[in-house]
């Protein structure tokens, strides 16, 4: 089955690149998805139902602003209320996740990998068609699976407004 192409919607150093998949926007119904942990283990979005939950999409760990970004959500977790997951999702391989995870302390959130089946990337509509990575994007779930924030991150080395995804968060 074809996905949709988005072409424009976000550029790398201004050049323009193509989107696979369809976004879901705010209120509408958060698709399930399958990732991997560090250890291959399948965790879906139906795992965390019942809490709020961060998703914070990054092309690679190993560049600066996706590093920058997952420490940012890692400190911002230890602050946020009960019953809210923060998750980091790249296609970057677990083994790599892992390594990054321990040389960087990060310990408070969730990194995930959309390396398997590819599910996250193409049902939230951020699977970068030229390189097979993730757009820079946000989302925030609600508890009852509702999408309460997105943001797609329209040059692809710019950061994300994180105070706007904390706040609907909090």
């Amino acid at each position: 089955m074809a996905l949709d192409e988005r072409t424009g919607e976000v550029t790398v150093q201004g050049s323009p690149l193509t989107l696979l998949g369809k976004a879901p926007s705010v209120g509408d119904e958060a698709p399930e998805f399958r990732v991997v942990d560090g250890e291959f283990n399948e965790v879906k979005l139906s795992d965390f139902r019942g809490k709020t939950v961060l998703v914070s999409a990054v092309p690679s760990l190993d560049t600066g602003v996706c590093a920058l970004q997952t420490k940012r959500f890692n400190e911002e977790a230890a602050k946020l209320p009960a019953g809210v997951v923060v998750l980091t999702i790249s296609r970057d391989l677990p083994f790599a996740q892992t390594r990054f995870c321990g040389a960087e302390g990060i310990e408070k959130i969730k990194v995930l990998s959309d390396h398997v089946w590819r599910e996250f990337g193409e049902r939230y509509g951020v699977l970068i068609k030229e390189n097979a990575l993730l757009a820079r994007s946000i989302w925030v779930i609600s508890p009852d699976d509702k999408v309460l924030h997105r943001e797609t991150v329209p040059e692809l080395t710019d950061h994300p407004d994180y105070d706007g995804a904390l706040q609907t968060v909090r």
